[in-house]
This record gives C-alpha cells, structure tokens and sequence, in this order.
C-alpha cells in the first residue's frame, strides 16, 4: 500500500554474558533477521587464523600437512580482525606474509633433548603481534574448565625429535573455511506463550494433573507445592455426607480429604498446574497430544512469538560473545547497505531484474 512504512525496529536484551557465552532476545523483527543474524554470526564475521605454514624442520611422527592442519584450527584472538585488511585486498604487499595490515607472523622451535615426552601446544607459538595470540583458555573468566592448561597439542615430540617452522595468520571468515569460524554454536527459538485453561485444569484428578506435566520431555510444567495441601474452616454447605454441624464442601472439591475429628479441615486441593520454564519448550506437541488423548483439547495451549526469538551465542575464544554479536550486526548493515537501492536509478532493474523493480516499489 502506497504510503504505508513497514520499518521495525528490532530491540534487543541482554539475559547473561561471559567472554565465551551470551544469552540474549531479540524482539520486534521477523525470523528473516533472527536466521541471517544467526549465519553472519557463524559464517561472515571475520577472525585471525594461520593460514600459510613453511615448515623448516620436521623429525616427530606427523607428516607436515597434519601439522599444517592442526596449526590452521588453533582460535587466535581477533580483536583487530574487522580493522584489518583481507590479503587478497591488500595493495601494501605481495602476500608473503610481511605486511602489519593483513597478516601476522607466528614461529615455533621445539626440540627435546629429555626421555620424557615433550607436549609440544600452542603456547609454543611465538607470535610478532602481542595483540594476536593462541586463545588461553586458563582464563579465569572464562567458562571453559581445562585445567592445569598447557594450550592445545599440536604434536608430541620423543627424545632428538624437532620441529620448527613460520606461519602467516591472515584475516579470513567462515564461509571460507571452518578455522575462521568464531562461534562454536550460535541458535535462535522462537519464544513459546503457554496458556493454561484454568477452569478445564481443576476437572482434572491429581493423577491426570500429573501424567499431564510428565507427558512433557522437558521440565517446561509443574504442580505448585504451595498450592497442594491448604488447612482451613469450608465455608461452602451442601455435601449430604457431612457429619451434622461441619459444613464441607466435598461436592465441589472432590479432590479434598476430610478430617472429621479435628477442629480444622485439612484440605488437599487446587493442585495447580503451573509453568516452570516455559523457555525449555522444544515444540514437540507432546503435552497437547496427551491433553487430546485425555479428552481435554485446549487445556494447555501454546503458541510461538513470532518476532521474539531467544538467541544463545557460545565462542571459540577467538572474539568475546558480545562483540561477537556487535560485529555480526555491523556485518548485516553493511550487507544491507550494499543492496539498498536508490529511487532514482534504473540499473537495478538490470542487475536485479524483477527483485530491483519491486525492492523499488514498482
């Protein structure tokens, strides 16, 4: 419709956060952005990994290329990745390797010269730029538990054995290869609404309540222990079974049990059926198909958000979660800014064909 703006704007908010993890919502968008939010964060965002390695000396049991390919997934902090200049881009050099703008050199000399065996990791690799260097996953703050930690093995070395060797790290991205990944796992759900029909919850008997909540694989529903057992005078008359003088009100609350020598009325009713973590829903259907089962459709009901998403962001090491997302959402607005296409040119209708005349509005 001519004159109407369908602009969002998608907000987001922060759960939790470590160096190597983020739980975070985004809302007001549709799953166009959350999945392409989702693939930038696994696949464009770039990092530093070794890339190029000359090996001068190799006597240990791996043939070069093993080690060249342990060498390449080794995560390397990359920080100044988005400030650095892809190699095939870079007018400063040739590509060997000597040049502050698209690579880093990393050394490594090792040799035994004891008869234990000689771990030879990532620690070992020098590098001559302080700022990228092996992920240490030591790191107090981070959440990783490998401790005592010595880095990553490349190889093990016997007694004579040496190697040593140069590599280039240059600045790279996932979809080129894994080694520039920077997340370990990055998903997104829909968030879920849970309803509960009261009034159709309290026909059901404690067994039915319960057989309910545990037809779910996830602890998604529970029964409310301070709603289970209440003790207190009933107020409501009418149950012909009472003893004279105690008015009860068992008709209507069949679940109760009644104590008729005692003063007070200790009740067991109202067991209610609450949500416990309604995020640990994995859409499975498996609570509505028990509640059909049992004859009592639309007791629960549960429906997805469908511009809420709940994203959980886990790293390498290579980059911190948050400015993992930061970047990935610098990355989208660039991509977004390269297709954006001006009102008042007619080569989008040759580049694009009929996506250029209808991003334009014919």
């Amino acid at each position: 419709m001519e004159g109407v703006s369908y602009q969002r704007f998608p907000k987001i908010k922060v759960r939790e956060v470590k160096d190597d993890f983020m739980k975070f919502e985004l809302r007001d968008t549709d799953a166009s952005i959350a999945n392409a939010l989702r693939r930038i964060m696994i696949a464009e965002v770039p990092t530093i990994a070794i890339d190029l390695v000359e090996i001068e000396v190799n006597s240990s049991v791996l043939n070069d290329e093993f080690i060249s390919h342990r060498l390449g997934l080794v995560p390397l902090t990359s920080e100044r990745a988005m400030s650095m200049r892809f190699s095939r881009d870079c007018d400063a050099c040739d590509g060997d390797g000597q040049c502050e703008y698209c690579s880093v050199e990393f050394y490594l000399r090792v040799k035994c010269l004891s008869d234990q065996t000689l771990d030879v990791t990532s620690k070992d690799l020098l590098s001559s730029d302080h700022t990228v260097v092996p992920v240490d996953y030591s790191d107090a703050s981070s959440s990783f538990d490998n401790t005592p930690n010595k880095g990553i093995i490349i190889v093990k070395l016997r007694r004579g054995q040496e190697l040593r060797l140069r590599a280039i790290a240059r600045k790279g991205i996932g979809k080129d290869h894994a080694k520039w990944s920077p997340a370990a796992t990055v998903t997104f759900m829909y968030e879920p609404e849970i309803y509960i029909n009261e009034d159709m919850m309290e026909s059901l008997t404690l067994e039915e309540k319960t057989e309910l909540v545990e037809s779910s694989p996830t602890k998604v529903f529970g029964i409310d222990p301070e709603n289970k057992q209440v003790t207190g005078k009933c107020m409501i008359v009418g149950n012909p079974s009472a003893p004279p003088g105690i008015p009860l009100c068992g008709s209507r609350w069949p679940n109760m049990i009644w104590d008729y020598a005692s003063g007070e009325i200790p009740c067991l009713f109202f067991e209610k059926v609450i949500v416990v973590d309604p995020e640990a829903y994995t859409y499975d259907d498996e609570v509505l198909k028990k509640a059909e089962a049992m004859g009592k459709p639309g007791v629960v009901e549960i429906h997805a958000k469908e511009d809420s998403f709940i994203f959980t962001v886990e790293t390498t090491g290579a980059v911190k979660a948050s400015q993992l997302v930061l970047n990935a959402i610098e990355v989208l607005k660039q991509k977004l800014d390269a297709v954006r296409l001006s009102d008042d040119t007619v080569e989008a209708d040759d580049q694009f064909g009929e996506l250029g005349a209808h991003m334009r509005g014919g």
